[in-house]
């Protein structure tokens, strides 16, 4: 008798032990961390700093994805992606880009989005004496260095060349223009008074203290709508975890973070 429930007590005993470990083991499994993954995102220079705080909050959402951008001109960033660098989304100052990868089978046509707008406008620096209230000002013979993106490759400067074909400047301005790289180097070159005037996005002057906005362009002075397109590219390793970053660029809280730099969010 004794033996029966010293025998009944061992393999009870046994029992609760291997029902520990199942939990233990399934306890383990339930918290082994998300698969760490590195997403490469292509994005217009006008987007660095809106960016920079979405890269913020995502990390929050999602601890396990790291994010590393490319910024520059987004035509040089389209003919990267044609060339085959390594990218996981392209995120255009301009519609024309992202419509040459496309043509090219180079995105994935069902995750491309019109996500943002923005304005164009005319800079110069702040403690600045010249007379330059419009962008027809700039044809005056007073004024020597205007700062413009390349309009090859930088959509800003394709804008600019298109507002002053409408004001019939073109050739004058040509004939005293400076050319950046990108946006953020025809700002640079304003702040710094190494040129009289400059051409960029609202948002770029928005983020900074040294230069003021003296004219607005009307979109009547250019014919392509400012729309910033963002898209998977269909060459990604990390396809799903991609399209989880795209849906978060269209969330509530980057809508905030685009909003606060002066972009107009287009999904509605």
């Amino acid at each position: 008798m004794k033996k029966g429930v010293r025998s009944l007590l061992v393999m009870s005993l046994v029992t609760v032990i291997l029902a520990m470990t199942g939990c233990s083991q399934k306890t383990k499994t339930s918290e082994t961390p998300a698969k760490a993954v590195t997403l490469t995102i292509s994005a217009a220079a006008s987007l660095t700093v809106a960016m920079g705080e979405i890269k913020t909050l995502y990390a929050k959402e999602r601890p396990n994805v790291t994010i590393n951008y490319n910024f520059g001109a987004s035509g040089a960033l389209q003919q990267q992606i044609e060339q085959g660098a390594s990218t996981d989304l392209f995120f255009s100052a301009a519609t024309k880009q992202m419509d040459i990868l496309q043509k090219k089978g180079l995105i994935l046509d069902d995750t491309k989005v019109n996500l943002l707008g923005n304005t164009v406008v005319l800079v110069v620096k702040n403690d600045s004496t010249l007379a330059i209230s419009d962008f027809k000002d700039l044809a005056n013979t007073e004024i020597k260095k205007v700062a413009l993106g390349e309009p090859k490759t930088v959509p800003v400067g394709q804008y600019a060349e298109e507002i002053f074909t409408s004001l019939n400047i073109l050739d004058k301005i040509k004939a005293k223009a400076v050319y950046g790289k990108d946006v953020k180097e025809v700002l640079t070159w304003v702040e710094t008074g190494n040129v009289d005037a400059g051409v960029v996005y609202g948002t770029d002057a928005k983020t900074s203290k040294k230069v003021k906005v003296v004219a607005y362009a009307g979109m009547n002075l250019y014919k392509t709508p400012v729309v910033y397109p963002v898209a998977v590219i269909k060459g990604s390793k990390n396809i799903d975890d991609t399209k989880a970053f795209l849906k978060f660029l269209s969330s509530s809280k980057a809508k905030e973070v685009f909003a606060s730099y002066g972009f107009n969010f287009l999904l509605k």
